[in-house]
Parts: C-alpha cells; structure tokens; sequence
C-alpha cells in the first residue's frame, strides 16, 4: 500500500502525459493484483537514480528510480545550484546542451535547457542531435561553465541517461559529483517539480560548432597519408547519431569514402538489428564483417549510438573471407604506438585505466613517454594534466586531450584508419604491426569474463564472498598480491573493486560496472617472447591464450 501512495502522489505531480498513462496502467493492473504490475511498482518507487560520476543512467518510466522528466528536472535544478552557488559567483554563466536520438532525450534536453534558464543561467542547445565527444568539444569551444548530454550510450533501447561536465571539459569527479547530489536532494524535497522555475531563454546552436569541431578534427590526420593509398573501410554507426559527422570527417581528411553498413547507419531508438547498441556485444558488429566480406574491405570501423566508443575488425586471411574484432587493449596498442611514432620529441603522459592492458605502460617507456594509471571512468583520465593519450579496454580512445577531454570515437576512428593506411603502403595491415609491438614489449593478453544480473543484490554479495575468502591461486598461477581497492592504494582513491596480481605478470581485477547491471572481472597474461621471430610469437600467444582460458574458467565459478 505504500508503494500504491507513493505512485498516486508521483502521478499527481507528473506533468509528462506519457509517463501519467504509463502509472495509471500500472495502478489498475496492481489493483487487480497483477504480480508484473505490482513488482514493476516496487522497482520504479523503492529507491531513486543515484547520481554520480557517470550522471545518471537507467530505464525510461515514472518514478523515482526510473528516467523521466521529473528526474531530470530535480537534476538539472541540482546542477544549476550547484553551478550558482560555486564561490566565484559568476556572471553570464552558460551550459551547453547535447542530447541523441534516444527516446525522449530531446525532451530531457528541453527541460534542462528551461530549468537552467529559470535560475539566470544561460542553455545553448544544440538544434539536433549530436555526438558525445562533439558536446565534451563544445564546452571549451564555447567557454562553457558546463555541459550537459542526454544519452545512454550503448545501453539498451529502454534506457536513457543524463552525463554532467564542468567547463574544463571532462566528466565530473569527486567532489563536484557530491556536492550536484546534494543539490538534487535539496531539490526533491522542497515538492513537486511544476513548482522549479521554468525559464523560456536559452540559444539554439546553429551549426558552427559542429563544423569546428569537423574542421578541427580533420586535420589530425595527414592529408598525405590518407590519399595515399586506397584504403577500404566500412563503417557502422550502430543506429546511433555518429554516421553523418564521420562520413564527413572520413572526407575532410582525405580518405576515400568509407562504406556504410545500410541497415544500421540512421539513428533509430529501438537498435532493431542488434539484441545490444553495443560493438563489444556478440553480433553487434555481424552486418558489418557481411559488409566487410562483400566489399573484401581492409578494415571495419564501429562507434557505438553516442560515438564515444571506436571498436575495429580486421580479416584473418588474405583473401579477406574471416574476420576478428580486436580487442579494446589491441587498438589501444595500436593507437599509442602510432602516436608515439608520430611525436618524435617525446613528451607528455600516455594513460588508462586500471582495467585495461599494461601493454600501455611498456610502450609509453619504449619511446619514453611518462605514465599513469587510474580509476576506471575517462572522468579520471581526462583531466591529467599533458596527457598525450589516453585510453580504457571497453573501446574509449582519447586522441585529441587538448580539445576533447573525453573519449571520442570519432577522431579516434579517422588515427587508426590513417595508421591502417599508412601500413598498406608499406605492404603491412594492422595485424602486422601489433605482430611488431608483440616482438618488442612482449605478448598482453586479455579478456573480459561478466555476468549480467537482475537482481542487483547479487552483485555486493559477489564481491563480499571474494574479500572475504580471497583466492591464493587463480589457474594454478600463485597470488602475489591482493588488493582491496575499496580501501585505495597510494596513487588510486577508493573504489568498488579487487586486484590479484599473479606470478609471472598476469592479472585479474573484478569490479562491477558502472553503467549496466553486471559483474566484470579483467584478466591479463603477460608472455615475453623467446626469440624475434614469428614462431616465438606464435608461441608466446598460444601460451597466454591457454592462460586467460584457465583463468576464465576459474573467474566464471566466482560468478555463479
């Protein structure tokens, strides 16, 4: 009964028609004591959308604990306290405003976009929709105070989210996080949401800020390179909003025109061909390796809906009939070997997170370069100061630090297709040359092993079993280490998170996810290889392969 009152009192204060018809389906189906009915009830009104360093993410519906336009309200009145009532009591302060083709994000950006105005400060909306990393762009083109985007990512098609940024540009990090939640309370407490300030003054972005954003990022690339050779690529924008922005940048910067997946280039919010929006998803990529296979293409290049992400295939064999995605710490390899190439005067931080490959670390010391490790979450990796590079297994690339400081799935798509075309003028492809970086720093292997639940108590217990009775032997490989990064470690703050550092180099971290309902554990086999020829390599690789088996086998008995 008191989740039958608290959903009558949300509904009489709900101004979303949508959302009203949603509850008042869900009241009559409970009054006739429908199980669904009254369980979906208790999962929208039992607790609320914790707002943190990722913002907020979760499903669309009415109540506290799900997206809709009362949450985004009390949201975006948090953010505008908290940005009038920073110390510096700023004038003409401003906040702009991005959103994707999910449902109702244009909506959501509307009501932050009357919120802000409310309260004097002043919205610039974007007219469409747009990318992630061209609003992380935006905020320091237009000297912003902040930034808001609208979107989910790669969550699934009932999902939407709401991802906050300071005017420096990167996501927001502790203590700015707390201190918009608080304010978010205050907000929520003080009554229904018709009672915010609703402004009706804001601008409308005109397209410059898209075409500097193409301008500048164009011109990563050398020209030279780039219409150099006749580089195949195919390209899929996963129904996302990334498609139009990266054919024109493929031509700004002289590629020739890349082929589209058809069936998943314009933005569609129900994802149909994918069971996940998500590259790293088994059969997300399937219509582009057909694409790939049918055009005997050179590469394959996928953002996820927002863009923020880059996944790449490759073929296995010369006539281009089988094909691989390559793993997030792959292009990460790639990537900071080509742009240590690229600096010849080494200088500056290459950077990733906790979880992904410290393949990194070997190659930033190879060419001398400084490095550092952090949190999961580009929030921590964008603002270190002179990053060069910066990157995280689940395909977040960051090319560009000075102007997007944040991943950016689009710029780093146009690095590695110039890497790739760069390499078929010298007779090599994108194999070869992680086949080189293997010859010099050795073999990093890694894998991912998760489980996605339903029930979200599953997950503390997960974690608890393994502080409790941690392993001292994973795949018949001795712990050297363990750490609690609950607790923090001299250069990480704490974190929800377990490391067991392994004889030999290997590795396995387990953390849940901070954006979808799941477990995660990371491992990482470590092999040098005896010799400098391609049968070492060969065994080197059948050696960690063998190793992140067993150590999968193992990490799957903890998820069960």
């Amino acid at each position: 009964m008191n989740v039958i009152s608290q959903a009558r009192d949300w509904l009489a204060s709900d101004p979303d028609e949508q959302t009203q018809y949603e509850l008042r389906v869900l009241l009559e189906r409970a009054g006739q004591m429908d199980p669904l009915a009254i369980a979906e009830l208790h999962d929208c009104f039992n607790g609320t959308l914790q707002f943190g360093t990722a913002g907020l993410r979760g499903k669309l519906g009415p109540g506290p604990n799900r997206m809709n336009l009362v949450v985004v309200a009390r949201a975006a009145a948090g953010l505008a306290r908290y940005l009038n009532n920073q110390g510096t009591h700023q004038q003409d302060q401003s906040v702009v405003i991005g959103y994707d083709a999910r449902h109702n994000s244009k909506l959501f950006a509307q009501v932050t976009a009357q919120i802000l105005s409310g309260v004097g400060i002043h919205p610039l909306l974007f007219a469409q929709t747009v990318p992630t990393p061209v609003l992380a762009f935006a905020i320091r083109h237009l000297g912003a105070n902040a930034g808001v985007m609208v979107t989910a990512s790669h969550n699934p098609p009932q999902d939407n989210g709401y991802k906050v940024y300071l005017g420096n540009g990167a996501q927001i990090i502790p203590p700015a996080d707390t201190h918009i939640a608080q304010y978010i309370l205050e907000a929520t407490e003080e009554g229904p949401v018709r009672d915010l300030r609703h402004g009706d003054t804001w601008t409308i972005l005109d397209h410059s800020t898209e075409q500097a954003y193409l301008d500048h990022t164009a011109q990563l690339v050398d020209k030279k390179i780039s219409s150099g050779t006749e580089l195949k690529t195919v390209y899929t924008a996963m129904h996302g909003v990334g498609g139009e922005l990266f054919m024109e940048l493929a031509k700004k910067a002289g590629f020739p025109e890349p082929i589209k997946v058809v069936q998943q280039f314009e933005p569609d919010p129900a994802f149909p061909t994918v069971a996940f929006p998500n590259p790293e998803e088994p059969g997300a990529i399937d219509l582009s390796i057909e694409t790939a296979v049918a055009h005997s293409a050179d590469l394959v290049i996928a953002n996820d809906p927002d863009a923020d992400r880059c996944a790449v295939a490759i073929p296995t064999n010369e006539d281009k009939s089988s094909w691989r995605m390559l793993h997030g710490d792959e292009v990460g390899a790639l990537l900071a070997s080509w742009i240590a190439q690229q600096s010849p005067h080494a200088s500056g931080v290459m950077a990733q997170s906790i979880v992904s490959s410290t393949v990194l670390k070997a190659i930033a010391e190879v060419a001398g370069f400084d490095y550092q490790q952090t949190l999961t979450g580009f929030k921590w990796i964008g603002p270190i100061p002179n990053l060069i590079f910066g990157y995280e297994e689940a395909l977040g690339y960051c090319v560009d630090p000075q102007f997007v400081k944040d991943k950016d799935g689009l710029s780093a798509a146009l690095k590695v297709m110039e890497l790739a075309a760069h390499l078929k003028t010298q007779g090599q492809t994108l194999q070869s040359e992680l086949d080189r970086i293997a010859l010099q720093v050795g073999v990093y292997a890694s894998d991912q092993v998760s489980v996605r639940v339903s029930d979200l108590s599953v997950i503390p217990e997960i974690m608890q079993r393994l502080r409790a009775t941690p392993p001292t032997q994973i795949a018949e490989a001795e712990v050297t280490e363990f750490v609690d990064l609950a607790i923090g470690t001299s250069t990480l703050p704490p974190t929800d998170g377990l490391l067991f550092n392994l004889e030999g180099g290997g590795r396995v971290i387990v953390r849940p996810s901070g954006t979808e309902p799941k477990v995660k554990v990371y491992l990482q086999s470590v092999v040098n290889v005896d010799g400098t020829n391609h049968t070492a390599l060969s065994q080197a690789r059948k050696q960690a392969a063998d190793n992140l088996h067993s150590m999968a086998v193992t990490a799957a008995t903890w998820l069960n």
